[in-house]
């Protein structure tokens, strides 16, 4: 599973690259344990069967996010978020 946020890191995101930005993304390669990335990295992040997008950040941020997340998912994407801004962004009711 691939978790992504729009705005502030996902705290395990900090802690792990804590580690260095080496170890951070050998993480990603090892694909043996859920990957969470921010919006700025989510273009380096590989597909995943499941895609979970956290949308805590503003409009830009989800707008920018949300197309690279559904290229990630390989069978689901769940977006988490206020579903008022969720809709605004995608211009449909989901």
């Amino acid at each position: 599973m691939l978790v992504l946020t729009t705005g502030d890191p996902h705290p395990w995101t900090a802690h792990e690259r804590s580690f260095g930005e080496d170890a951070y993304w050998r993480q990603q390669d090892a694909a043996d344990d859920v990957f969470y990335a921010d919006g700025a990295s989510a273009d380096q992040a590989k597909p995943r069967p499941v895609v979970v997008v956290a949308a805590n950040g503003g409009d830009d941020a989800v707008k920018t996010v949300l197309p690279t997340a559904l290229a990630r998912a390989q069978a689901l994407l769940i977006v988490c978020g206020d579903p008022q801004q969720i809709n605004s962004v995608l211009g449909a009711g989901v």
